[in-house]
């Protein structure tokens, strides 16, 4: 009888002694720009030796516009009393703007399941990449500053003070050639002569391809669409330089020759425009990718080689 009764004190005790299991979670941020990342917090208050486990270990998202970029592993902290606390992060990424619900964190401790409590809401702003216009404006033709240069191209008003001394070598050159010409003693000079705009455009590609390793994604894609806006310029009279990625889709898709590739030339530029102005952070696969679609873009849009004339002996 003794015996019984100690077995049902003890029983008592440690029943007594066992808590339950607390699950709390919260985010960084409730606001969230359309590609960066943000963290959800996860804490687990339980009793020492206690096993359970996360439902999203099993899965890449919370919800379907919701992805886990990352699981970082937890620490565990010991709460005396026999009680623990287990902290686990999630690195959240979202690329479709709206306000999302996010479901709540499940933990499974043999056969309980403990939830979170309200659910969390999660805004994602959008990225207009149309209105990277404000970013890089262009100066109207006709500015009051310049109304009198109107036929001159702006960049040429605007750096004179470096245009002239070139100016300036230019015409002494000239006229010292007319010179020597005037007196008979004429010397030819090689002239250095420029690619063509398909050759010059490939060479500066794969230029950017062997330093690829070593440069920040900013700082590539930059490299890369000015290649691609030279190229532009050079090859269909396009003023591409001075456009905004927009403008320059909008001119290439009225000719013909680029359709084929306008969907490539496309998924370049916005992603240069996310890289370079919205933050994002290509992966290296990402990198080679635009590097490719840019060498298929000039490839295709190459002129076709004019045909021989004359005939074999």
């Amino acid at each position: 009888m003794k015996k019984t009764i100690i077995f049902l004190l003890l029983l008592l005790a440690a029943t007594a002694h066992a808590g339950p299991v607390v699950l709390k979670a919260r985010l960084d941020s409730a606001t969230l720009l359309m590609g960066r990342i943000t963290r959800l917090h996860i804490e687990v208050a339980q009793d020492k030796g206690t096993v359970g486990r996360f439902t999203f270990e099993e899965r890449d998202t919370l919800s379907r516009e919701v992805e886990i970029a990352a699981k970082p592993a937890g620490d565990t902290t010991d709460l005396n009393n026999n009680r623990e606390q287990i902290r686990r992060d999630l690195i959240l990424q979202a690329f479709d703007s709206g306000l999302y619900v996010l479901p709540p964190v499940t933990y499974i401790v043999g056969s309980d399941t403990v939830r979170s409590g309200t659910p969390l809401t999660l805004k994602v702003i959008p990225v207009n990449v149309d209105s990277l216009n404000n970013v890089h404006p262009l100066k109207p033709v006709a500015e009051p500053e310049y109304k009198w240069f109107d036929w001159m191209p702006v960049w040429l008003v605007k750096y004179w003070w470096a245009v002239l001394p070139v100016v300036l070598l230019i015409a002494g050159a000239l006229t010292a050639v007319w010179l020597k010409r005037k007196n008979g003693t004429i010397i030819p000079k090689r002239i250095k002569k420029r690619l063509p705009p398909a050759e010059e455009a490939l060479a500066a590609l794969h230029a950017i391809k062997a330093r690829m390793a070593m440069m920040e994604g900013k700082q590539y894609y930059t490299e890369l669409t000015d290649v691609l806006r030279v190229y532009i310029d050079r090859r269909f009279g396009i003023n591409a330089v001075e456009m905004t990625s927009s403008q320059i889709k909008r001119h290439l898709k009225e000719r013909g020759e680029t359709r084929a590739v306008d969907e490539q030339l496309d998924m370049i530029l916005e992603s240069a425009d996310f890289v370079k102005f919205a933050g994002l952070r290509p992966l290296p696969g990402d990198n080679e990718a635009a590097w490719q679609r840019a060498v298929d873009f000039v490839e295709v849009t190459r002129p076709a080689p004019e045909p021989t004339t004359g005939t074999k002996q």
